[in-house]
């Protein structure tokens, strides 16, 4: 499938991590989504019930953030990509997650990309 939304900068503030100060202080995520769908009836339509409504989506994702505890992003990662592929017109999506974890000397951030299709066991 070639056709793809990309959402990015998905922000939120949560807590998922394996440290102690993480799952208590919590931190701020970002997300960014590759959603590969069909887009060829919204770009002749142009009409929003043709293609996947973002908005809710993105609130959609802020919340799983914000109410999910998981020890390990590659756990949050995954559950926003079965939240995703929940939408009918989804066929496949890449979750990118970043996070900056409170460890001693680091100032960089980790990433963790998962892609993930409809039917995936």
């Amino acid at each position: 499938m070639a056709d793809c939304l990309h959402l990015r900068g998905i922000s939120g503030y949560g807590y998922t991590g394996a440290l102690p100060e993480e799952q208590t202080l919590g931190q701020w995520y970002e997300v960014s989504l590759q959603i590969y769908l069909d887009l060829r009836a919204a770009g002749q339509s142009d009409v929003l019930a043709d293609t996947l409504h973002y908005g809710p989506l993105i609130a959609q994702v802020q919340d799983i953030i914000r109410r999910s505890r998981f020890n390990l992003v590659e756990r949050l990662a995954t559950v926003i990509a079965d939240a995703v592929l929940e939408y009918p017109m989804v066929e496949q999506v890449k979750v990118c997650l970043v996070k900056k974890p409170p460890i001693p000397d680091f100032s960089g951030q980790i990433q963790v990309e998962i892609l993930r299709s409809k039917g995936d066991c």
